[in-house]
């Protein structure tokens, strides 16, 4: 009997062992698995919390594209309004032209960008004289670009029309280092020459750019030139400059000579001659272009002895080049010429070589070193010869004149001869070229 009881024990505690033993994995499992479920739980909290966090940057982008939508819907009616206005100013302005009994005698452009503040002071000079020319000279101001002060500018005139380039076309420039403006300029000046010739169909067009003051004569001074271009079509266009009018070197407003040197800085040209230039209008650098012998073909250019622009751009793109040197000492006419009771028929190309040969002619020879000094020992007009173009630079740097050459032809030159008036006087001197004798009918 003791020993079944002690048996019974044994059994009892080993039962119970065994029953520990189950409760301590038991609660050991339910302890891992509770941490489990608290990690999982933890884990579905980080994952709401993320969820929510992307449903709400959603939201924000949601609200950010709908904002930017509303923005660009609401530009788009803007410049819907704004060219339905260009447009009705232009058939408006277009309109009037052609309600008159009148033909225009050319379209006048002024080439604007950024600088409402020099466009206009160079309005109100166009202004100034246009009055009495408004019917034969109707003024557009072209606008490169979307400059707000510049489109205000423009349009709060009611005596222009307002036209406005917008090209959103990448630049590449040909060359490293080169100034992406000169690029955007001619693109400019293409598409408005288009605009000009080929929707409101002008048979003549005056550049001008958003930096120029126009002399008492201007509209006279090109309406004249307007008849030279119809009559001499080895005219290519009208200029109002001349690259060596600084005062100290000329004297007469009444002179104009023939050049085969383009100067631009306000000036005219036909359609016939942009119905040729148009389809081959260069990327950039567009004025020397036109000096490149390809180009102009042989045809010169008419220009004035006293400039009818004066150009007070000192900050612009071309950085102010030259400008202290040979812009702000240009002279500008001041006088009211009647160019019409003129005859400027000297001026047609079988008549003029012989009137400016007469000219070089006339002038004494000056030879050898020390040319200011002999020259002032000379009565009347002198005349000095050049060897090539570094004997040229070296005599032109004497005197202070333009030293540049394009494509083998000096800034303002005629047959390779150069003139300019000698300290503001009467005189004239000239530099004549090693074929320029020759070229002119003059036996040396």
């Amino acid at each position: 009997m003791a020993r079944w009881s002690g048996g019974l024990r044994c059994l009892l505690l080993l039962t119970a062992i065994a029953f520990i033993y189950t409760q301590v994995r038991l609660f050991k499992a339910q302890s891992e698995y509770a941490e489990k479920i608290t990690a999982a739980v933890e884990g579905e909290n980080h994952c709401t919390s993320q969820m929510r966090l992307l449903i709400d940057q959603i939201s924000m982008q949601k609200e950010r594209v709908v904002s930017l939508e509303e923005i660009v819907k609401r530009q788009q009616e803007e410049r819907e309004q704004l060219r339905t206005l260009v447009q009705n100013l232009e058939r408006k302005g277009v309109k009037n032209l052609f309600q008159q009994n009148q033909v225009p005698v050319a379209a006048v452009v002024i080439m604007a960008c950024n600088r409402a503040d020099y466009l206009e002071r160079t309005i109100k000079s166009i202004l100034k004289y246009h009055a009495s020319a408004s019917s034969k000279f109707p003024i557009f101001v072209s606008q490169d670009g979307s400059n707000p002060d510049v489109r205000t500018k423009a349009m709060s005139y009611k005596q222009l029309t307002y036209m406005q380039h917008l090209d959103y076309e990448p630049v590449h420039t040909e060359r490293p280092g080169e100034l992406i403006a000169y690029y955007k300029i001619a693109r400019h000046y293409k598409w408005a020459l288009d605009q000009l010739f080929y929707k409101h169909r002008f048979n003549r067009v005056i550049i001008l750019e958003d930096d120029m003051e126009i002399s008492p004569d201007f509209f006279a001074y090109f309406e004249a030139g307007a008849d030279l271009l119809d009559k001499d079509k080895s005219i290519m266009a009208i200029s109002s400059w001349n690259d060596n009018g600084q005062k100290q070197f000329v004297h007469d407003p009444y002179t104009l000579y023939r050049s085969d040197f383009f100067p631009g800085l306000g000036w005219m040209l036909s359609k016939s001659t942009w119905d040729e230039l148009s389809p081959k209008w260069p990327k950039a650098y567009w004025d020397d272009w036109l000096r490149l012998q390809e180009n102009h073909k042989g045809r010169q250019f008419i220009r004035p002895e006293v400039c009818r622009t004066y150009n007070f751009g000192e900050h612009g793109s071309s950085l102010g080049q030259f400008f202290h040197q040979y812009l702000k000492p240009i002279r500008l006419n001041d006088r009211p010429i009647d160019w019409k009771s003129m005859n400027l028929t000297y001026l047609m190309e079988d008549k003029f070589v012989k009137h400016f040969g007469d000219l070089v002619k006339g002038a004494s020879p000056v030879f050898g070193t020390d040319l200011i000094l002999k020259i002032n020992n000379v009565k009347g007009d002198a005349r000095i010869a050049y060897r090539d173009q570094e004997h040229f630079e070296e005599i032109a740097r004497q005197f202070g004149i333009f030293e540049e050459w394009k494509d083998g032809v000096p800034r303002t030159a005629y047959k390779g001869v150069v003139v300019f008036r000698y300290k503001a006087t009467t005189r004239r001197i000239f530099l004549v070229g090693p074929d320029s004798l020759e070229q002119l009918g003059i036996q040396n």
